[in-house]
């Protein structure tokens, strides 16, 4: 095997390892779904299309920029939501758009209300509901968070460790630093947001 064979499954290997699996068995799917090129896709997820073309290729490993790894699990979360295929295609090149623009889409971008612990949720969009997209972008965000700090095995090595003295927190670790964003999107509304709806009818109850 030459040094640059060698390079690139070092490089498909780790991106298993990150991502779940190679980055290139992760796009080309979207590429055909989504009728574009890969530097149509580069556009919107915000890189070159050289840089895009080298981790598709395992000629770079890491996805360096939070933002594109977001932009880049919303783009997956829009493909696979049940209602994609009815979409028509200005609904989708709409959709990309947004992606693209999305100003939350970094780890900044993790806003909470502090005095409702709720979402600061942005306008939705009809094109946004139809594709299954809701208010859980925070969970997807606590995601991309997660895994720029640490690899998969990373994290479950972290989750094992302390599993048997604080469960809870174990599951927060593997839920959203190595399931699928519908697991974290699911595990968000049954903590976060079902807590914040508890705590309102509980202060309308006791309201004179």
């Amino acid at each position: 095997m030459s040094v640059a064979e060698d390079t690139v499954a070092r490089n498909r290997a780790l991106q298993t390892e990150w991502y779940g699996e190679p980055l290139g068995d992760r796009v080309r799917p979207l590429l055909g779904r989504l009728g574009l090129s890969q530097s149509g896709l580069a556009g919107v997820l915000g890189l070159s299309a050289p840089m895009l073309s080298q981790l598709m290729s395992g000629q770079r490993a890491k996805i360096s920029n939070p933002a594109v790894l977001h932009r880049l699990m919303a783009v997956e979360d829009m493909v696979a939501a049940p209602a994609f295929g009815a979409l028509a295609p200005a609904e989708i090149k709409e959709r990309l758009a947004e992606i693209k623009a999305d100003p939350a889409a970094t780890t900044s971008g993790i806003r909470m209300a502090a005095s409702e612990r709720a979402p600061v949720a942005r306008p939705a969009h009809t094109g946004e509901q139809q594709a299954g997209r809701g208010p859980a972008d925070p969970a997807r965000l606590i995601q991309v968070l997660l895994r720029e700090v640490a690899s998969a095995a990373e994290i479950e090595a972290a989750a094992g460790l302390i599993a048997d003295r604080y469960p809870e927190l174990a599951e927060v670790l593997r839920v959203y630093g190595t399931g699928r964003t519908s697991e974290a999107e699911a595990h968000f509304v049954r903590t976060v947001l079902k807590e914040t709806l508890s705590e309102t009818v509980r202060d309308r109850t006791v309201m004179p």
